[in-house]
C-alpha cells in the first residue's frame, strides 16, 4: 500500500504534531453506548535503571478517549500524553548512518517515515522499527558500561537514507519508569 493509502498515516503523524496526541483512525459520531472499546496502541520506550543501563521495552498506551480535537469534525481516539514546551525536528540519515554509541540529547520522541531504523540498548536489546513505529527515547542519565557503550546503539537498516520525524519535549528525564506514558 503506498503512503498515501495508508489508514491514519500522515493523519496520524500530524496528529502527534498538534499537542502530543496519539490518534487512531477516526470513528463515525459515536455516543457512551456505542462507543467501540478503548483502541491499544504500542511504543518502544529506551529507558534507565538506577545502574545506568539503557533497555527497550515495547509499552502500551491505553487511556483513549473519543473526543473531537476541534468542532465540527468528527471525534477520534486521543490520548494526551503530555502538554507543554517541544521541538519538532526532521531529519534525513545518509544512506548507512550509524550515530554510534550515544544518549538522547533530550527526552524525545522518534518516528521513522520512510526506511528502517534500529536501536540497540546496552542491555543488548536490538529494535528495528520501520514507519509509523513510535519509540521514546529516554537514556540521558545512562552511565558508561565497561566496554564503553552509554546510551544507545542507532543507525539505518538497508541501502537507502531514513526520514525520521523527532519531537523533542521539555521535560527531565526519568529513572526505573519503563512505559511511564500509558
Amino acid at each position: 500500500m503506498g503512503n498515501d493509502q495508508r489508514p491514519c498515516g500522515r493523519a496520524g503523524v500530524l496528529a502527534l504534531l498538534a499537542g502530543m496526541v496519539f490518534a487512531v483512525c477516526p470513528v463515525g459520531a459515536a455516543d457512551a453506548e456505542t462507543a467501540p472499546p478503548r483502541p491499544t496502541m504500542w511504543y518502544w520506550h529506551n529507558w534507565t535503571d538506577h545502574d545506568g543501563i539503557s533497555h527497550m521495552t515495547k509499552c502500551p498506551v491505553r487511556d483513549f478517549d473519543l473526543k473531537t480535537m476541534s468542532a465540527p469534525a468528527g471525534p477520534q481516539w486521543q490520548d494526551r500524553l503530555k502538554s507543554g514546551p517541544e521541538q519538532v525536528i526532521f531529519t534525513v540519515q545518509p544512506a548507512h548512518w550509524n550515530g554510534a554509541w550515544h544518549p538522547d540529547p533530550k527526552v524525545q520522541w522518534i518516528i521513522p517515515l520512510k526506511g528502517a531504523w534500529y536501536v540497540t540498548a546496552m542491555d543488548g536489546h536490538k529494535v528495528v522499527m520501520g514507519p509509523g513505529e513510535v519509540s521514546l527515547g529516554e537514556d540521558q542519565l545512562s552511565r558508561r558500561d565497561p566496554q564503553g557503550h552509554v546510551g544507545h546503539d542507532a543507525g539505518n537498516v538497508g541501502d537507502d537514507p531514513v526520514e525520521l520525524m523527532v519531537v523533542q519535549v521539555d521535560e527531565a528525564p526519568t529513572v526505573d519508569q519503563p512505559c511511564r506514558f500509558r
